[in-house]
């Protein structure tokens, strides 16, 4: 391996495609056990690498030598080496900085709460005081070496100003969270003077925290701007050159694009498959249709589903596909059931990963069919629509009013989601 990212698990890592479109190297990601690191670090068989969990760490002692950033911050995620001697470097800081910057967060004489214990929260640290924040609150399980317990968080700083998650609650693959971890790091609504929130969690696009933050009015991003901007710095130093400014902002707007998934809401009958089809064969994209995965794991029809199990049965099977579905994809093709935005955490879980298009297709041009239980013949079908305008309206990200032509409405959702 000449370049390339090491770490312990390594599935979900974008790092791969995003030096793909920094410069012409061939990056590898390449899975090391804790054992395996001594062997791999004294052979220093790579020309520069990346080092992510749970090594930033582990690798210093192998260091010829460290730059400041990176000796301040207490860990490295890039080194570099030169005639058989290895250098050190730490450019989360610059990703996170830039991931500051552009939600144009102003620290100076603020308070910023740090969620996490890590190495990247000791690189979040760096980044508050260098952007001149007045108190530095850092929040870890165990309370140690001034370090707070979330318990004492809400009883004493509730007050903070930003908030930087560094945990990785509400990562992939576990955006809701398992027996180990949380969904999400705090609870928003404890925090009623935020002025924004950083999460380094990048997959999913939005994490739960993001999610809560935003449904708040709350400005709120994820970690994939930082992951992009740290890993250019990383690529400077590996080649030794320098990158135009406009290279971060390009190179996120591209990987976004291809990660998010384009999903499609609205009654049953509005063209949800038919278009989601033409836009997977124009974007070379998978398509899902979450109504045919109901019925895959069922073992049997929609309409059999709801004989023996009634609406709410139907529901709980819809939400387990639904939040299986977007976890797993990213830049899919989602056609969705008609009824599916109608519960909350469907709509949350779409959105992690996805930009949801309301299909509003004028309601004489939907046929009722039989195989549509709740939308069985005309009445039904008018009084369905009733019940979900409003719905599908608060909920979509943006409203496709659709034309005679599938295709054209297709080309309409391609122009918002591409622009």
């Amino acid at each position: 391996m000449k370049y390339g990212l090491i770490g312990e698990h390594l599935p979900h890592s974008f790092s791969k495609e995003i030096h793909a479109k920094i410069a012409n190297y061939v990056y590898e990601l390449h899975e090391i056990e804790k054992e395996e690191l001594d062997d791999f670090m004294k052979k220093k068989d790579f020309t520069a690498i990346n080092v992510t969990i749970p090594y930033k760490k582990d690798v210093i002692p192998y260091l010829s030598e460290i730059d400041e950033n990176a000796k301040k911050i207490g860990a490295v995620n890039t080194i570099v080496n030169r005639n058989g001697k290895l250098y050190g470097y730490n450019t989360d800081f610059f990703g996170m900085r830039a991931l500051i910057q552009r939600l144009g967060f102003d620290f100076s004489e603020k308070k910023v709460v740090i969620l996490g214990t890590g190495g990247t929260s000791n690189t979040a640290i760096a980044v508050a005081e260098s952007l001149g924040a007045k108190k530095i609150v850092v929040v870890g399980r165990t309370a140690k070496n001034g370090v707070i317990t979330y318990a004492d968080l809400y009883r004493l700083h509730t007050d903070a100003d930003f908030i930087i998650n560094t945990t990785p609650c509400g990562m992939f693959p576990y955006p809701d969270g398992n027996e180990k971890i949380a969904g999400t790091p705090i609870q928003i609504d404890s925090f009623p003077n935020l002025k924004g929130v950083a999460d380094a969690v990048y997959n999913p696009l939005r994490p739960n925290l993001i999610m809560d933050a935003k449904e708040r009015n709350i400005p709120a991003e994820g970690g994939l701007y930082m992951l992009v901007a740290q890993a250019i710095a990383a690529s400077e130093k590996f080649l030794n050159e320098s990158f135009e400014s406009k290279l971060t902002d390009r190179i996120f707007h591209d990987i976004c694009t291809s990660k998010e998934n384009i999903v499609l809401s609205g009654m049953p009958g509005s063209g949800k498959s038919t278009v989601g089809k033409i836009l997977a064969s124009l974007l070379n994209r998978k398509f899902v249709d979450t109504d045919e995965e109901i019925i895959r794991k069922a073992g049997k029809e929609i309409s059999e589903i709801f004989a023996e199990c009634g609406e709410t049965g139907f529901r709980l099977l819809e939400a387990e596909v639904i939040a299986r579905v977007s976890s797993e994809h990213q830049g899919a093709v989602i056609a969705t059931g008609g009824g599916s935005i109608l519960r909350d955490d469907n709509v949350r879980a779409l959105k992690r990963n996805g930009r949801i298009y309301f299909l509003n297709r004028p309601l004489e041009n939907i046929l009722p069919t039989a195989d549509r239980p709740l939308s069985l013949d005309r009445t039904a079908l008018k009084e369905r629509f009733e019940e979900r305008y409003e719905r599908y309206l608060s909920t979509c990200d943006k409203e496709i009013k659709t034309v005679e032509s599938p295709e054209q409405t297709a080309n309409l959702i391609m122009e918002d989601f591409f622009q």
